[in-house]
């Protein structure tokens, strides 16, 4: 039986010769067309000149600073102001004076990040596979106790430190230990060791929320196939668990040493007293003498140590795709180690763990505000004063932290300047979201979500330096900002962004395009679109990544020490300087009212949001 080809028409005809390799281009001038009337494409261009001014016009500030001539330094470069010069890199590098301003507090730095880090991941690892893995008992609430590190300022370890092991190097009154009758040497008082401990305890919640969530979706048949063919626990361990884990250990690592980095507050406490310094203190030593040239240049050392650091995740976590495993079962839910009688060992060390990491830590700043004398004990040494007294002994500072009018300010600074930046944030966050996920120009989508993820590289204490360059002055008709509010609501906004357009980016892709092409089809604007679908359904979303970077500002102090000035502190920057005078029973009451909001407002996110730090970060 013979079959007659179908008739095909002319069009089909001319599309069957046309090349099957690749589809032909759109002209440019049609794109081009295309995109200016696409609201999408105009608002992301807008973000971009914006974050572009925001972000990479301060660093590229900070950068020149570093090779021309500055006022002060005229006279030791015989050359004018402005001139180019390599006199600062010479300075910060290999002059006489290099070893102190710049190699050994950057050993100093290394070595207190790679100690701190190894720690952290062995507390933080140890915790994390009791917590998922075995049948440890209180399992669910040493889930959530072990992270409340996490939402506290750093430096509140120190300040409780400092309390406890103080001695008469730095003069004033004595800690509890010295007033006891114990002798503290230098080393256990101050510098490298207590540093590293503080940062070690501080960030190993990172690591068990990263690891946690990972051996939550790890598939324990492949450790179990390896034990019954014979390999040992270690060589199972070494060969099957950490490859697969090696994401999230990576992670956790370049997490950790970003903000080692750029952690002013601890090394400034624990370092000061025996002149130790870490790049972030004399990062500021060098701003705080006015050598605008050599701090650039330590700055542009600092973000380049960051952008390594992302380049090594970056380049781990694409080998480690060789050990993505899929299944269709959960191994870890149903695979719980019995301890049998070290059960109780293992409860035990996590309860040590939640004692020293939030408990001691926090009973000893509270007991330090209600005495005169540190560690004294006598009914006659307790007194509410420094909270609600008059008329105190503190020259400048004579009434109790609630009754005085300078706390209240910075709290209300704290409030408003803060809360105005993490909402702005959350706002561009899901606009940023909205802009990479549905932008028709993959270009415009790359460009801004790389720009905004910046600031993720430049330590805070840097990014303040970057901003004291390019706003102390007038630049054509952006006024001088530094001593404003401005200043600081800007720097808060723009440090947030990483995780808020994160955050978007997230919410917008699990968003399908269907409601608002439907709306679309039925005349709405864009605008209304926006306004009328995207926002109702992300509400959630924004307001979750507006209050987590309210959070996070409220107890950043490394990010505005630099900008801030007396008459506009906020509640980190006034508690810093009540500490420099001496007065540490007010500066650690301040310390609690910032731990008392950032534990409250980080517990109602959960709460009200229906998440759950314990589940790991992004749970």
């Amino acid at each position: 039986m013979t079959t007659t080809p179908p008739v095909r028409s002319p069009e089909a005809a001319r599309k069957s010769r046309r090349p099957t390799g690749r589809r032909p281009r759109t002209p440019l001038s049609h794109r081009l067309r295309l995109y200016a009337r696409n609201p999408v494409v105009a608002i992301g261009v807008v973000a971009l000149v914006l974050f572009t001014y925001l972000i990479a016009a301060p660093i590229v500030s900070l950068l020149v600073d570093a090779f021309v001539v500055h006022r002060q330094d005229t006279a030791i470069t015989q050359q004018e102001e402005g001139a180019p010069t390599s006199y600062y890199l010479w300075r910060v590098l290999v002059s006489p004076q290099a070893v102190s301003i710049f190699w050994e507090p950057l050993a100093n730095t290394l070595l207190i990040a790679v100690s701190a880090i190894i720690l952290a991941l062995v507390i933080g690892g140890s915790a994390a596979w009791l917590l998922v893995r075995t049948n440890m008992w209180g399992r669910k609430w040493f889930s959530t106790a072990l992270i409340v590190p996490y939402m506290l300022p750093a430096w509140t370890f120190a300040l409780a430190w400092v309390t406890l092991f103080k001695n008469r190097t730095t003069g004033g009154q004595a800690g509890w230990m010295e007033n006891l009758g114990l002798a503290i040497p230098n080393w256990l008082s101050y510098g490298r060791l207590p540093i590293i401990l503080i940062f070690a305890v501080h960030f190993s919640p990172f690591v068990i929320m990263l690891i946690g969530n990972a051996l939550k979706s790890f598939d324990t048949t492949l450790e179990e196939s390896s034990r019954l063919l014979g390999a040992s626990r270690l060589a199972t361990t070494f060969s099957i668990v950490i490859p697969i884990l090696r994401p999230a250990l990576i992670s956790a690592v370049t997490l950790m040493l970003a903000k080692i980095l750029g952690e002013f507050g601890v090394a400034y406490i624990l370092g000061l007293p025996v002149n130790m310094n870490v790049l972030a203190t004399s990062l500021y030593r060098n701003v705080y003498s006015d050598q605008k040239g050599s701090a650039a240049v330590m700055v542009a050392a600092i973000v380049l140590i960051g952008a390594l650091s992302l380049w090594v995740d970056t380049h781990f976590l694409r080998e480690s795709k060789r050990f993505v495993t899929i299944s269709g079962k959960s191994g870890s839910s149903g695979t719980v180690a019995r301890l049998g009688k070290s059960r109780w060992i293992a409860t035990l060390a996590c309860t040590l763990l939640f004692t020293a990491s939030v408990a001691i830590p926090i009973v000893v700043l509270a007991l330090s505000t209600v005495m005169w004398n540190p560690g004294v004990f006598a009914a006659s040494n307790f007194t509410l004063d420094f909270w609600i007294g008059k008329d105190l002994s503190t020259i400048g500072f004579s009434e109790g932290i609630l009754r005085n009018s300078g706390v209240w300010q910075a709290a209300w600074n704290s409030v408003w300047i803060v809360g105005l930046a993490a909402t702005l944030s959350g706002i561009m966050g899901l606009f940023v979201g909205y802009v990479v996920v549905r932008s028709p120009s993959p270009l415009l989508s790359a460009a801004l979500r790389q720009l905004v993820f910046f600031p993720y590289l430049v330590p805070g204490i840097a990014f303040a330096v970057a901003y004291l360059s390019l706003f102390s002055v007038q630049r054509g008709p952006i006024p001088a900002l530094y001593g404003t509010a401005a200043i600081l609501v800007l720097i808060y906004f723009t440090e947030q962004m990483p995780f808020t357009s994160r955050s978007g980016i997230s919410a917008m892709m699990q968003l399908g395009a269907d409601p608002e092409e439907s709306a679309q089809m039925a005349g709405a604007g864009w605008w209304r679109r926006f306004a009328t679908i995207v926002l109702p359904i992300q509400k959630g979303a924004l307001a979750s990544g507006a209050i987590m970077a309210f959070i996070s500002g409220i107890k950043s102090l490394s990010l505005v020490v630099i900008l801030a000035v007396p008459g506009m502190d906020v509640l980190t920057t006034l508690s810093i300087r009540l500490l420099d005078v001496g007065y540490s029973q007010a500066g650690n009451a301040v310390v609690l009212l910032i731990a008392l909001i950032s534990f409250t407002g980080t517990y109602t996110v959960q709460k009200v949001m229906k998440t759950d730090l314990a589940h790991g970060i992004g749970g």
